[in-house]
Order: C-alpha cells, then structure tokens, then sequence
C-alpha cells in the first residue's frame, strides 16, 4: 500500500529512476546539481575539456590558467638550456639555477611576445624555439581570451532560494511555502515554477522512490521584480494532508523546486533549482516581509531579511 494517496496527477520520473533513496541522501543537491557520484568514467577526455573549463569554479579555473603557464614556461626554460645557454645572448647567469630562471623569463617574455630586449636568441636551433614558442603563445593566449569570454557571456541565474521552507496559515487551510528573488538588478520575464515531492514508498510489497507534482496557488508570474513566495496549498488532494514530520522523516521526503524565466539581458532562458529535505520544512512559521517604503515612498527590497522566519500559531 502506497504511504500517500494517489490523489494527483502522479509521475513515475523525473528523470532520477525509481530506485529508494537511502540514509536520507539528497536527490538533488541545494545548488541545483543531482547527488550523483559518478565512476568508471576515464579522469581526462578531451573533447570535454572546454566544457570543464567554462563551468569549473572562478578559483580553480585560473589555478588551471597558472599552473599551465608555469609548466609550458619550464618547459622551454629545460630546452633553451639543453640547446645551449650561450645561445641566449645577454643571459647572465653563471649557476645552473639563475641560467635556468634566465631562460624561465626569457621564455615569459617570448610566450607573451613582450620582448624586452635584454636577452635574445642566437643561433638557427634556438631562433627556431623561440619562433615557435612566440607562435603557440599567440594561440594560447587567443584560447585563454576565448575561455574568459565563454565564462562571462554564459547566461547564469542569481536567483537565491530560502534556505528553510515554511508551513504557515493560508486561505484557511495550511500552506507549503518557499521563497525566492533575483540578486540582480536585471529583469526576469515570464517566469514559472514547478515544485515536486519524491518520497519512499511500498508499492507492490516494493520500496520504490516515487514523484509528485504539488500543485502552487501561482505557478507564473510576468515579472520578477520583488521576493516571491511560491505557495503550495495542503488540501485534501495535497500529498502532504494531514501529514505530521515524523511521517515526512520516514518516507525521507525530498521536495524540488524547479524555475525558469526569460533573462532580458542574456535575451535567452535561463533556469534555476533547488531542493528540501524534511528537516528544511519549519512548522507554524511564516516568513518576515522584506520590503517597504522609505520616506519618499519608493519600494526597498531588505536582503538581509530574506531568510528571517517568525513563529506562528496554528488551529
């Protein structure tokens, strides 16, 4: 017998199969991305190498940047050394250590075709190094520039999520509420959302990990200029009627909140998700208004506000 009763449109996947979810692992982390770790899979494939690199993290995209500039720079520095030092003309160095940072930065110069002129290549072999080091670096540094701006032009959302979903009052009944705003100061257009509960449940004497839809008092909205709260009204038709938290607990509910708008700025659709776990739903709270009116009457929006929560009592 199924833990909830079938009174919604129900939705056997959502694309995360149908197998239980155990110790009360996410399905789908808060930033959006599903828990899955992956395996078998080879550590390097080049043609995914620009995918990795447009949508790593700021931090280690320009580790990456770093570390492949000191080991291209090493290397040529190894190989004016073995073609010979005297062929550097203006290289002064007189130990192994200061000939090799000689043609370190002799090599930083030509990869970047600054020249300064106090060291130059002599010689067929090392003119041929050098020329072709000065060639690699004018493709090296056209493909960092393309990469910069493959990571700056890609459309991303800054819309941020409450971190607690709340149930409070609403039209005389109970209702599930989220909320979310744009961080931006741009306009999101045409905006929907879509919220689901999966759950643990038997059915046919076997544990499966089943999906529905909870259906929102407003789903679409034309602009998103302020905070919107998504609200979720728990009928008789809801899955969470007359559902106590130790029941979400045991089912190890999960529920997403999926959104998508139109992002003038971009000109392209952008989308967002995010997920809650049954120790994210607070009881008998309601969420604080955000914003007011200041002196002049104009509208302020107070993001620190956003995550406050007040306690409420519910009959």
């Amino acid at each position: 017998m199924a833990f909830f009763k079938r009174k919604v449109q129900f939705n056997d996947d959502l694309g995360f199969g149908s197998a239980p979810v155990l110790k009360n692992q996410r399905v789908l982390n808060t930033d959006g991305t599903p828990n899955i770790e992956r395996t078998g899979l080879p550590w390097f494939k080049f043609d995914d190498t620009y995918t990795r690199l447009v949508t790593m993290s700021w931090p280690r995209f320009f580790m990456v940047i770093l570390i492949t500039y000191l080991i291209v720079n090493t290397l040529f520095a190894v190989a004016y050394n073995l073609v010979g030092i005297e062929n550097l003309d203006g290289a002064k160095g007189t130990t192994l250590r200061d000939q090799f940072f000689d043609a370190f930065f002799f090599s930083a110069q030509t990869i970047s075709t600054v020249g300064y002129g106090h060291i130059s290549p002599q010689g067929f072999v090392t003119s041929i190094l050098a020329a072709f080091e000065s060639m690699l670096g004018l493709l090296a540094f056209a493909l960092a520039t393309g990469l910069l701006y493959g990571r700056f032009s890609r459309p991303t959302s800054k819309v941020t999520f409450s971190k607690r979903m709340v149930i409070a009052p609403y039209q005389g009944r109970t209702g599930l509420m989220c909320r979310l705003a744009n961080l931006r100061k741009n306009s999101l257009i045409d905006v929907e959302a879509q919220m689901f509960m999966t759950f643990n449940e038997t059915i046919d004497g076997k544990l499966k990990r089943s999906f529905y839809p909870l259906e929102l008092e407003r789903s679409k909205i034309s602009v998103l200029s302020l905070n919107w709260t998504l609200v979720h009204p728990i009928t008789e038709d809801s899955p969470m009627f007359e559902k106590t938290l130790d029941e979400l607990k045991v089912a190890e509910v999960e529920i997403f909140v999926i959104l998508r708008a139109f992002d003038d700025t971009f000109a392209q659709t952008i989308h967002t998700r995010t997920s809650y776990q049954d120790e994210d739903i607070e009881w008998n709270a309601k969420f604080k208004i955000m914003h007011y009116h200041n002196e002049e009457g104009k509208t302020v929006m107070d993001f620190s506000l956003f995550d406050h929560t007040e306690k409420m009592m519910i009959d």
